[in-house]
């Protein structure tokens, strides 16, 4: 076969004639990428976030610490597995599995390169597709989160719940956002396939205007930038990293939903979370980064996007993605639950909605002769808005001074130290004076020596 035929982008056709022993060997390479990058994603981030804070990192079990993961999951698998009293003992042992299954589920409708030559089956290299791929992305992303609610309910215990309430209001918080994001990428690309998206990317566009024909790029991460931000934004709450990872939230809650799980079961729910990440930043690659398909500058090359060769780029993007999520973790601190809230409803919500009316009316005006005066004036009018939007509408309030926010304060609130740093004396002594009392006037001793 030729390398024209194993360049061209695979189609909803080229599904569903593999052999058998060619489709288990695609699930098993699906499986053994999400086992494989969640190893080498807990040292990636533990070697990045030593390097940004200025130490080493694991740098003892293995070449450069390549082994310290596995060795932390050897001694998770034989830690002593402790079962609550209070728990249900049927989810409790389900609800991990079910944050797993579906982080790996969802790679199997991720492109990880064009038609190529298996054994002589010319196949796509990508488990399956469907026309609705990209709900099927959403459907797993959704289900995900049953498994930290369903776990932190099963435990029996009062943090593990609160963690997996606020997991709950962070899904319908978040995936709101998400899926107008996805919105904006079928509507441009005018297919939800996976596969179909990742060649719409593939074909340049021309912008006219006044006449001229200005080239743009066919990534999405470009076209569509505010529902790529947006998209990220969603996916980081989504996967429960920080600064979104509230349902965990160490400093307040102990260890969130999974603060009853040990051994196996709380090793299950760590590999659900790293799946997560891989995953959704293989799927941002896909609907975004142009997928299997190599930047500009190695395209050039006209075998970059054929044969083997696009499963570099794919990884080499995922990897990319993956450092920004141990960025944000390194870099920025946790919100709090009503930042948290208010940005995704007040703030992402709305951007969101503008921005797929203004894409929709581009988009019905495109036919017309003056499509590129709309979007001359569209676009600087889209920033505009959302200037607007976070431009402050009234002059901010001078901050109370130290006395009078305690001065405002109901008295009895919660205790208050005293403003001009004297402590007040210990109550216990308090006591032990009141008792001596009478006994140190009869004495003619004084109460100060106690």
């Amino acid at each position: 076969m030729n390398a024209s035929y194993l360049a061209q982008d695979p189609t909803l056709a080229d599904f569903g004639r593999d052999p058998w022993w060619l489709v288990l060997g695609k699930i098993v390479f699906a499986f053994a990428f999400g086992l494989l990058a969640t190893l080498l994603g807990v040292w990636f981030e533990r070697r990045v976030v030593g390097y940004m804070q200025v130490r080493p990192g694991p740098n003892q079990v293995g070449p450069f610490g390549l082994l310290q993961t596995l060795a932390d999951g050897l001694k998770m698998a034989f830690k002593e597995d402790i079962l609550p009293k209070a728990a249900d003992k049927v989810v409790y042992f389900f609800a991990p599995t079910i944050s797993v299954i579906c982080a790996v589920t969802a790679l199997s409708v991720v492109p990880f390169g064009p038609m190529v030559s298996i054994f002589g089956h010319h196949t796509p290299l990508q488990v399956t597709d469907v026309p609705v791929a990209v709900l099927l992305l959403l459907a797993c992303s959704s289900m995900g989160v049953y498994g930290i609610v369903l776990g932190g309910w099963a435990s029996g215990s009062t943090y593990p719940l609160l963690g997996g309430l606020r997991s709950s209001a962070q899904m319908i918080s978040y995936e709101v956002a998400m899926g107008l994001s996805i919105v904006a990428v079928f509507m441009t690309a005018g297919t939800m396939s996976t596969s179909g998206i990742v060649a719409a990317q593939g074909h340049g566009t021309e912008l006219s205007i006044n006449g001229w024909s200005i080239p743009a790029p066919g990534w999405y991460a470009i076209l569509l930038l505010p529902s790529f931000i947006i998209f990220f934004i969603a996916t980081v709450g989504e996967t429960n990293r920080a600064p979104f990872d509230l349902p965990e939230a160490e400093s307040e809650l102990v260890a969130g939903f999974m603060t009853e799980y040990s051994s196996l079961k709380f090793a299950l729910f760590m590999l659900s979370e790293y799946v997560a990440m891989v995953t959704m930043s293989a799927v941002t690659t896909t609907l975004f980064l142009g997928g299997w398909r190599a930047p500009w500058p190695i395209t050039i090359w006209e075998g970059a996007n054929s044969g083997w060769w696009p499963m570099l780029w794919f990884f080499g993007k995922v990897i990319a993605l993956v450092f920004v999520f141990v960025w944000l973790r390194g870099t920025l601190p946790r919100l709090r639950y009503d930042q948290f809230m208010r940005f995704g409803w007040k703030v992402l919500l709305p951007i969101n909605l503008v921005w797929i009316l203004v894409l929709s009316g581009l988009r019905a005006i495109e036919d017309w002769e003056w499509q590129g005066k709309a979007i001359a004036v569209g676009i600087p009018a889209g920033f505009l808005l959302i200037a607007t939007l976070f431009w402050p509408s009234r002059k901010p309030k001078p901050q109370p001074t130290a006395q009078e926010q305690v001065d405002s304060r109901p008295y009895g609130s919660f205790p208050l130290p005293p403003m001009d740093l004297q402590v007040p004396p210990s109550p216990r002594i308090t006591r032990v004076v009141a008792e001596r009392e009478p006994a140190n006037i009869a004495t003619g001793s004084d109460s100060r020596e106690v």
